[in-house]
Order: C-alpha cells, then sequence, then structure tokens
C-alpha cells in the first residue's frame, strides 16, 4: 500500500487514491479526503445510475445530478439507487 488518506467516508487511514479523479480543486480536494476503495465504490455506482437512469452527460442537469449524489455517497447519507438493480451473491 502507497500513501494513505483519512477517508471521509470510512473515517480511518486507508489507501489514497494515486492522483486527482477530477480536474481542478475539486479533484484535488478529493484525493486529499477520499479513500481509494471509496472512490471505486462511488464509480460503480455512478455507473449504475447513469445506465439505469439514463443519463446524459452532456446535459448539465445530469451531471449536477451525479455531483449531488456523489457528495452524498462520500458523506455517507444516502443516495439514490438504480431501480432493478441485484448485487451479486458473493
Amino acid at each position: 500500500m502507497g500513501q494513505t488518506v483519512f477517508c471521509r467516508k470510512y473515517q480511518q487511514e486507508l489507501e489514497a487514491l494515486p492522483f486527482p479523479p477530477l480536474p481542478g480543486k475539486k479533484g484535488q480536494e478529493i484525493q486529499a479526503s477520499v479513500s481509494k476503495r471509496a472512490w471505486e465504490e462511488w464509480q460503480a455506482l455512478q455507473t449504475r445510475l447513469i445506465n439505469e437512469k439514463h443519463l446524459n452527460m452532456l446535459d448539465p442537469e445530469a451531471r449536477a445530478y451525479l455531483n449531488e449524489q456523489m457528495e452524498r455517497f462520500l458523506d455517507n447519507r444516502e443516495t439514490d439507487q438504480a431501480e432493478g438493480y441485484v448485487p451479486p451473491e458473493r
């Protein structure tokens, strides 16, 4: 494990992201406060939301919606879920 970060989602030291996941100040803030694990989990949820809700990422409202869901997810607040999604059995 490389560098660590105190993850705002999991409230513990976890592996850090190797680079900012978004451009600009927002990406730097995420890199400094979100673990690699939390970001990967967000990306999976984001993909399900985009696919199931048929979001057009060229639409500013869709991008604002996803940004709000990302903040909710990373702050451990309730997020929308993709309808019909059934997690795989382990």
